[in-house]
């Protein structure tokens, strides 16, 4: 199945895989959005750019989060970040005039409470605050960043081609790319443009390429599909105000093919082997799954896969 950015997003499956918040997960940029229950073990069959950063970040992390598909608590920084992806999006349904900073807040109330209604889960987020004095701090920082995408960008002079598109392809190689946009633009002249917003602050300067993978990663799949290379990447940051963009071209989108093959590979020979090893790094603190991880001295659940059978002098098959 392909899907191009002219048509209707087909069925958003990996939602929980793509939607992201990076203030819970630093220059990483990646946390899957809240489950709360144990789902059956499967092999990996596509990569997104939030699975490929749990790859690169943490192998172990991965397999917990793909395979065993262990289930994770929400968090206030990530649930904010899909509040505030909603009302921007919702944002766009009204008339170019009437897409101001007082119409933007007035949607938080009930983003909110759709969001509730439709993962019951982050309700638990709040349970310990009989008197929603934290929750209403909570939605008050939502509102802020909301109101500080005014100050980057004016929605009342924009009209998306696509909002929170679906997009998926398959390489040459076999290799299924799929992902969530935030938003594309379209210029009259054609030239595309794939913009992204980060709740968190921008990342410093020697940090801006691990930022800018999900993006390339995303012009990849538009390239692929289209056969357009997208003109420009915008990442724009809530947190901190600022606007990161980045204008790719060919040889940058075969790079990180060839990157993305090369992790593919790597996945497939842990899958095969059960090897999975840990990394440990600063966001290990963020991690919902240190009683499982033998750096914090848990034992990892039994590899629910097969393991390929080891060769002559232990090297596994």
């Amino acid at each position: 199945m392909e899907t191009s950015i002219d048509g209707a997003a087909e069925g958003v499956a990996e939602t929980a895989a793509t939607v992201v918040d990076e203030a819970a997960a630093g220059a990483a940029g990646t946390v899957p959005a809240p489950r709360t229950e144990a789902r059956a073990a499967t092999a990996p069959a596509s990569l997104s750019p939030s699975r490929a950063g749990d790859f690169m970040q943490c192998p172990l992390l991965y397999r917990f989060r793909v395979i065993d598909r262990l289930p994770e608590k929400p968090s206030e920084a990530a649930t904010r970040g899909t509040l505030v992806h909603a009302v921007l999006e919702r944002l766009f349904d009204a008339p170019a005039a009437e897409r101001t900073a007082p119409r933007a807040r007035s949607l938080v109330p009930g983003q909110w409470e759709r969001l509730r209604e439709t993962r019951p889960e982050v309700v638990e987020l709040f349970a310990d605050d009989p008197d929603g004095e934290r929750l209403a701090r909570w939605l008050a920082e939502a509102e802020r960043l909301v109101e500080r995408w005014f100050t980057l960008e004016d929605p009342s002079r924009l009209e998306p081609a696509e909002r929170e598109l679906f997009v998926e392809t398959e390489l040459d190689s076999g290799l299924r790319l799929r992902g969530i946009i935030d938003r594309v633009d379209v210029a009259p002249t054609g030239e595309v443009r794939i913009v992204d917003y980060k709740t968190g602050k921008a990342p410093r300067p020697e940090y801006a390429e691990g930022a800018l993978f999900q993006m390339k990663f995303y012009a990849l799949v538009v390239w692929r599909l289209k056969q357009v290379v997208p003109r420009r990447l915008q990442l724009v940051y809530l947190g901190s105000g600022d606007v990161l963009t980045y204008d790719p071209v060919p040889a940058d989108l075969e790079r990180v093919e060839r990157k993305l093959l090369a992790l593919w590979e790597a996945i497939r020979l842990a899958t095969e082997t059960g090897d999975w090893r840990p990394r440990p790094t600063k966001l290990c603190g963020w991690c919902d799954h240190q009683a499982h991880c033998p750096e914090f001295g848990g034992t990892p659940p039994p590899y629910p896969l097969p393991v390929a059978a080891s060769a002559p002098g232990g090297v596994r098959a």
